[in-house]
């Protein structure tokens, strides 16, 4: 397997898994209201700050993946072009 291809498929997957995880836990912490609950300040300001720096790991992992992926195919596509031309002497 190519490394390209690998690395772009695991960052992909890490990167969608991380926005997973944060939406489904900023989803289960609001109350019927739409408001989010904490039980401290601190916790607030704690929570929001991971999940903000954690947001943007997984948006730079994702965009990785794809540009990982993207390399691959082209260098897929640019291999597959280059076709072996078979030259015989006409003697």
């Amino acid at each position: 397997m190519n490394p390209a291809l690998f690395l772009g498929i695991i960052a992909l997957i890490i990167g969608v898994s991380l926005r997973y995880w944060i939406n489904r836990r900023k989803f289960y912490r609001r109350s019927p209201m739409g408001v989010e609950g904490f039980s401290s300040y601190e916790k607030s300001v704690v929570t929001t700050f991971f999940e903000g720096s954690l947001k943007w790991i997984s948006f730079v992992l994702i965009i990785f993946g794809l540009l990982m992926l993207w390399s691959y195919s082209k260098k897929e596509s640019k291999e597959k072009r280059l076709v072996p031309i078979k030259v015989e002497n006409l003697q």
